[in-house]
C-alpha cells in the first residue's frame, strides 16, 4: 500500500506537466499556462527551436494549471520576486494586474523590433505600459462576421452588400419575411463582444485616459438602442448561454438557422471543433458592418499575452525563444495551421502558400478562404483597453446592464445612469 500510495503521489504531481527532452547541456526553462492547447504548442515550438539552434538547446517544462490558480500564483510570485516560472501565459483580462509588477518582467520591445513593421500595433498596445511591450500575443482576435451565405441568398441578400449596421438590419427583415424560422443573429447578455466593437467604431472606450468608467454616454446608448431594434423587429433573440462562446450558444448555432455570427476570428475553431458538421460549407467569413463608412471594421478581442520573468533562469534566451514561437514568421505559421488563429504578424497573411492551402481544416470548413476577410481591413483593426478598472466594468455589464435593457426592457437612459453610479461606487 505504501508503494502504491507513493506511485499515486508521483502521478498526481506529474498531471498537467510535460517536459520536452533536448540535447545535453540544454538550458531548462519552466512555463505556466492555463490552456492545454498552448502547452502542446510551446512543446512543439521548443522542438523547432532545438532543431534550428543546436548550439543553444532548451529543455522546456510546461505546466497547465487552472485559470484562477495560475494567475493567483503568478501574482504572488511576482510580488515576492520568487517562484515565478521563466515563461507564463497571462489572459487578457488579467494582464493589467500582472503589469503592476512590470519591473519583474522583461521588456520585449527590442526582441520584437525586427518584426514590428508587420505586427498589428493595436494588439500590442493591450500588453503595453509606458510605451514598452511586456506581452507577446498569440493572435489578433479580429472581430469578423460569419455569414450563412445560402440562408441569406434564400432571402435575396448578398452578404457582400452588407456594409453598415443599417444594411445588416434590412437584411434581417428580408430574411425573416422569406424564412420565418431563421434569425439574423443574436444579442449578448453576459458579455460584450459586439458592444465593444460598436463602441470602438464610434471612437470611444469603456473608460477614459484617467481610468474613469465611461458608461453613461451617447455612444453606448446608440449601441444599446441599435441592438434593441433588432429584438423589437424580431430579427434576433437573446443568445442562449448569454453569448455564442458557451455550450448553449454553440448548440444554438448548430441546431438553428442563424444568418450571422459576429465573433473574433478565433471562433473558427469553435465551428470546426465544437459546432461541427451541421454548419460545414454554410458560412463565409467577412468584415463586420460599421455605423458609417470610414469607421474601423474590427477590433482585437480575447487573447493571451505571454510574459518573461526578469529574474528567471535565462531571461534573454527565454525572450528570444518566445519571439521565435509567437512572433517570427515560422512560429505564426504554426499558430494558423494548428490553432486557426489570426497571427499578430501579418507578413504571412498575403502568403497563399500558407494561408490558402486546401488541406487546412479551416479552409475546408468555410466557404472561400477566411483570411480574405482580414486582408482588406488590415489597417482598420482597433482595440478596447483592458485596465485595472475593466473587471469591475465587465462584471456589471455582464451580470446587470445587458439583462436590464435587453431582457427586462428597462429604459436605456435610466439603465445607463444607474450603471454609471453603481460602477463608480464599486471602484471608489
Amino acid at each position: 500500500m505504501k508503494r502504491l500510495f507513493a506511485m499515486l503521489l508521483v502521478l498526481s504531481m506529474l498531471l498537467g506537466v510535460a517536459t520536452v527532452a533536448s540535447a545535453e547541456g540544454a538550458t531548462k526553462l519552466t512555463m505556466w499556462t492555463f490552456i492545454a492547447q498552448h502547452q502542446e504548442f510551446f512543446e512543439k515550438a521548443a522542438e523547432r527551436w532545438n532543431a534550428a539552434n543546436p548550439d543553444r538547446p532548451i529543455e522546456i517544462e510546461v505546466t497547465t494549471l487552472g485559470y484562477d490558480d495560475m494567475h493567483n500564483k503568478l501574482k504572488v510570485a511576482l510580488q515576492a520576486d520568487e517562484g515565478a516560472p521563466d515563461i507564463c501565459d497571462v489572459e487578457l483580462g488579467q494582464f493589467p494586474n500582472v503589469l503592476a509588477y512590470s519591473d519583474k518582467l522583461v521588456d520585449l520591445t527590442e526582441a520584437m523590433s525586427p518584426y514590428m513593421a508587420d505586427l498589428v500595433k493595436a494588439r500590442l498596445e493591450i500588453y503595453a505600459k509606458d510605451g514598452k511591450y511586456y506581452g507577446a500575443p498569440l493572435h489578433v482576435g479580429a472581430m469578423v462576421s460569419f455569414y450563412d451565405k445560402g440562408l441569406l441568398e434564400e432571402a435575396g441578400v448578398n452578404y457582400e452588400d452588407i456594409k453598415t449596421w443599417d444594411d445588416w438590419y434590412d437584411a434581417g427583415v428580408k430574411l425573416k419575411e422569406a424564412v420565418p424560422d431563421a434569425w439574423m443573429g443574436t444579442v449578448e447578455t453576459s458579455t460584450q463582444w459586439v458592444a465593444s466593437l460598436m463602441l470602438a467604431q464610434q471612437g470611444v472606450d469603456w473608460q477614459d485616459d484617467d481610468l474613469n468608467a465611461t458608461i453613461n454616454t451617447p455612444e453606448l446608448a446608440k449601441v444599446i438602442d441599435t441592438q434593441k431594434s433588432w429584438l423589437e423587429a424580431g430579427i434576433c433573440e437573446t443568445c442562449p448561454g448569454g453569448q455564442p462562446d458557451t455550450e448553449e450558444g454553440k448548440a444554438y448555432i448548430a441546431n438553428n438557422k442563424i444568418a450571422s455570427v459576429i465573433m473574433p476570428f478565433w471562433f473558427m475553431s469553435r465551428f470546426t471543433d465544437e459546432i461541427g458538421e451541421s454548419c460545414k460549407d454554410r458560412y463565409v467569413v467577412a468584415p463586420c458592418p460599421v455605423f458609417e463608412e470610414g469607421q474601423m471594421h474590427s477590433i482585437g478581442q480575447g487573447g493571451t499575452g505571454t510574459v518573461i520573468y526578469a529574474n528567471g533562469t535565462n531571461p534573454d534566451l527565454a525572450a528570444e525563444f518566445l519571439i521565435f514561437a509567437k512572433i517570427a514568421p515560422e512560429g505564426v505559421q504554426q499558430i494558423w495551421e494548428v490553432l486557426g488563429f489570426d497571427p499578430c504578424n501579418t507578413a504571412i497573411w498575403d502568403d497563399d502558400s500558407i494561408m490558402k492551402t486546401d488541406d487546412n481544416k479551416f479552409n475546408q470548413y468555410f466557404i472561400g478562404y477566411p483570411i480574405d476577410a482580414l486582408i482588406p481591413i488590415k489597417d482598420e483593426i482597433g482595440y478596447i483597453r483592458s485596465t485595472s478598472v475593466s473587471p469591475t466594468i465587465n462584471n456589471y455589464l455582464g451580470t446587470t446592464l445587458w439583462n436590464e435593457v435587453y431582457v427586462d426592457g428597462v429604459d436605456t437612459a435610466e439603465a445607463l445612469e444607474e450603471a454609471q453610479d453603481a460602477i463608480e461606487s464599486d471602484l471608489f
